[in-house]
């Protein structure tokens, strides 16, 4: 695999361009030139969020738009401490999130809570204390994590 190869940019298929790109400012992505009114670019620490309406997603994708419901993926915010991660889930709610399980100590030994955007994504908020993290956020699973 070529070493730059990797998630760059995520698209998510929404039902207001306006209101997810809204919400995702609350949780501090930062809304850039190169959006549109029929797109939205928000840049993130270690990735740009695309916004996309859900039909023309669909569309370019040429597969049919589905109702929403689980589909089997999560996506995932990992932060630096459990007091983060309790910060950053009820920033959520107060955007606009639905609770889908308050964060809490979890089995693998870590802690973790999940909620859903505005048009249902399914985001986990994670604290891993076994994953190594630089001082951007950034995961970094080929070096030992800071005990």
């Amino acid at each position: 695999m070529d070493a730059k190869a990797g998630i760059s940019l995520l698209t998510l298929g929404v039902d207001g361009i306006s209101r997810s790109t809204a919400f995702y400012e609350a949780l501090g992505w930062v809304d850039t030139p190169a959006s549109q009114p029929s797109v939205g670019f928000l840049q993130g620490h270690n990735i740009v969020l695309g916004l996309f309406g859900r039909g023309p997603l669909a569309d370019d994708a040429h597969v049919e738009d589905m109702p929403t419901g689980f589909a089997a993926i999560a996506l995932a915010v990992n932060l630096s401490s459990r007091e983060a991660v309790d910060a950053y889930y009820e920033r959520a709610l107060a955007a606009g999130a639905t609770s889908k399980k308050k964060p809490e100590a979890v089995f693998w030994g870590g802690y973790s809570g999940y909620f859903a955007d505005p048009d249902g994504h399914l985001w986990e908020v994670a604290h891993n204390p076994f994953f190594a993290m630089d001082d951007n956020g950034k995961l970094d699973l080929l070096s030992e994590a800071k005990q």
